[in-house]
């Protein structure tokens, strides 16, 4: 599942790149060709980069809660981990001697 769901979020990312410079080769032609100012297709690229911008944010709050949902992208550290691993060898150990103890009665 987490497979997927990466290639689905990298597939977004790319049309939005090329969203993004199809965009501002546009007003580029829009510009040489006279039909707006520079001012004009500078405020308009400004305006479309401060969109996609509160987009972005908008849409890692989200991934960041689907995430959490799925448990995706639950990385731990190496010392959380090697902590894990000793309470569970500690644990065996115990149930281990437990064992032993009671089969030697």
């Amino acid at each position: 599942m987490e497979k997927e769901f990466k290639k689905f979020l990298y597939a977004g990312v790319d049309l939005a790149a090329a969203a993004s410079e199809k965009f501002q080769s546009s007003v580029a032609d829009l510009v040489a060709k006279g039909k707006i100012s520079s001012d004009e297709g500078k405020k308009l690229v400004d305006d479309f980069f401060a969109k996609s911008e509160e987009r972005k944010a908008e849409f890692e709050s989200k991934y960041k809660e689907f995430s959490e949902k799925l448990g995706i992208n639950k990385k731990k550290n190496e010392e959380e981990e090697l902590e894990e691993l000793r309470k569970k060898v500690a644990d065996l150990e115990s149930k281990l001697s437990k064992t032993k103890t009671a089969a030697a009665k």
